[in-house]
């Protein structure tokens, strides 16, 4: 059962659809028609790895339950986009049955084209609901001019989401934050606050009230570029209350975007770390009991080798050249 949240229900037919979909007119040239095959079927393999990896998040976390409503929270960005479309073709495979309510928040900024979500949600002929609040005059009135108000329009954004929730009887609380962005939140925490703490897949809201959950957590950022320019989402830009992003965020993902250029890989050897934690091997004490820890007599093949370097698996580490040194 679990297998219809990863693999496509007509694989064997895919290839050959997507052929069809661009057969070419009797005077169409052969190079342009091969480029079209090989561009048809590039996006139905960047579909394919999009549901695979969503729907194997939704399995791995329990993200989705049966009678579940699904609250995706839709801004207008790529992200959230995406994230709507692809949880709208899980559905229709799923081996359970969880109704999607799109929920967009009208912060009534300036110049902001409030026509274009509710057109679109329309077209989709799905549950959506247009929450209006003017939280833009609030945070105008706060916080002094030229500082960001991003910290205070997130605390109203959410406590407003929280209560539509309540009111639309959601269970779950989807957002659209993929791999990068929780990445780039670990390296934030470590660096700037001092935790090794990153963005999680699913967890209990701070009002303790709500279930929330991270579909995209698996998918690539350039994945889920790629599939907005195929789907020509009506993307609206998130500047037009003229705050900028967090300028040690910008920081992080400049220094992440260097290390993929000069290491190919590395994004993803980062990411896999966030699932293989051992806290014996850190040195926070309310994680692990150092105070109390004894003499085994008992050998453990993961026991620590005190004196010998790790050995790295160095075939997963790619773009690291071996340096060697004589003594």
């Amino acid at each position: 059962m679990t297998t219809l949240w990863t693999e496509s229900t007509n694989d064997s037919n895919d290839t050959a659809l997507a052929d069809e979909a661009v057969s070419p007119a009797p005077t169409a040239h052969k190079s342009e028609h091969e480029a079209a095959v090989r561009a048809a079927r590039e996006v139905h393999k960047l579909e394919k790895r999009l549901c695979r990896q969503v729907g194997q998040a939704i399995i791995d976390f329990n993200m989705i339950e049966e009678g579940d409503r699904v609250m995706v929270c839709v801004s207008g960005g790529k992200d959230s986009f995406g994230l709507l479309d692809i949880l709208i073709k899980l559905q229709q495979r799923a081996p359970i049955h969880f109704d999607i309510v799109a929920v967009n928040l009208d912060q009534k900024q300036p110049g902001f084209p409030d026509h274009i979500l509710p057109e679109y949600l329309s077209k989709l002929g799905i549950e959506f609901h247009i929450e209006t609040q003017d939280t833009y005059s609030i945070v105008k009135k706060v916080v002094p001019e030229g500082k960001t108000m991003c910290s205070l329009c997130s605390r109203l954004r959410r406590g407003i989401l929280y209560r539509v929730a309540d009111e639309l009887k959601i269970t779950k609380i989807a957002l659209g934050h993929h791999r990068d962005d929780m990445l780039h939140t670990f390296f934030l925490n470590m660096f700037f606050a001092g935790k090794l703490k990153g963005m999680p897949p699913k967890l209990v809201s701070d009002d303790g009230g709500h279930i929330v959950i991270r579909p995209l957590a698996n998918v690539a950022e350039k994945d889920l570029i790629a599939w907005a320019e195929h789907r020509q989402f009506p993307i609206i830009p998130c500047s037009l209350c003229g705050s900028q992003e967090n300028l040690q965020r910008q920081e992080i993902k400049r220094m992440m975007h260097q290390w993929e250029r000069q290491w190919p890989g590395r994004t993803e050897t980062m990411f896999t770390a966030l699932q293989n934690v051992v806290p014996s091997h850190l040195m926070d004490r309310k994680r692990h009991d150092f105070h109390n820890i004894q003499v085994t007599g008992v050998a453990d093949a993961n026991g620590d080798k005190v004196f010998d370097e790790e050995d790295l698996p160095l075939a997963t580490l790619p773009g690291i050249g071996l340096v060697t040194t004589k003594n």
